[in-house]
């Protein structure tokens, strides 16, 4: 299970990229939120804010999906500002993006009316899935705080189905070509798969995976 959510909308089209505010109080942080999402499909980074008084005017002028927020701000707290945005804003969304990964933090972003939250050494394929889901009206917790929401989980929970099906494929010898092939998707998916297999699971590398796969398939 990589994420907990609540379907409500579709998911955005190519069309319709997702509209992004990055807010935090560190120009390089915000800098590198912008490189990591360029290439991230449907999501469009449309302003960055500093602090709160010029993320309010962004939110005033500007056409706003999302709102990736810092919990560490310094003239007022991301737990705070999520709130006064979830009141004067309600049609956007906020993810929260923190270096923090305690369930006290997490626990108090969702208090706030934050419909997510991401730890900001995830990856950015991880930031981009987290940014669509919460537009689409889901709530989406990346697997470092889903697991302290939820504790302890089995490989079975963990997992998505589709994961669970590529490491049952693996576990019969079969390359990523050949997977993508029995499955109807492309190898770059594939390997994104087995990337976040690896993450999931703590597995150190390929051999680590087979070996997990081979002795323990899932179903």
């Amino acid at each position: 299970m990589e994420t907990m959510n609540v379907p409500t909308t579709a998911e955005p089209t190519a069309a319709t990229a997702v509209r992004v505010l990055c807010v935090d109080d560190h120009p390089l942080v915000l800098e590198g939120l912008r490189a990591r999402l360029a290439d991230e499909p449907q999501i469009e980074v449309v302003g960055e804010a500093t602090d709160a008084p010029t993320v309010l005017q962004r939110l005033d002028t500007l056409a706003v999906d999302v709102v990736l927020l810092d919990i560490g701000m310094r003239d007022i707290s991301g737990i705070e500002l999520a709130q006064i945005i979830r009141h004067r804003y309600p049609r956007v969304q906020v993810l929260m993006l923190s270096m923090y990964d305690t369930k006290e933090h997490i626990d108090a972003a969702i208090a706030a009316g934050a419909r997510g939250y991401v730890v900001k050494d995830e990856p950015a394929w991880q930031i981009g899935m987290a940014v669509r889901a919460v537009a689409s009206g889901r709530s989406y917790y990346s697997p470092t705080a889903a697991d302290r929401l939820l504790g302890p989980r089995s490989p079975e929970q963990m997992l998505s189905r589709r994961e669970v099906d590529i490491l049952n494929l693996l576990a019969k010898g079969m390359s990523s070509k050949g997977i993508a092939n029995d499955l109807g998707i492309s190898v770059r998916t594939v390997e994104t798969h087995r990337m976040s297999i690896r993450r999931k699971l703590n597995l150190g590398g390929q051999a680590e995976l087979i070996k997990f796969a081979v002795e323990r398939v899932l179903r």
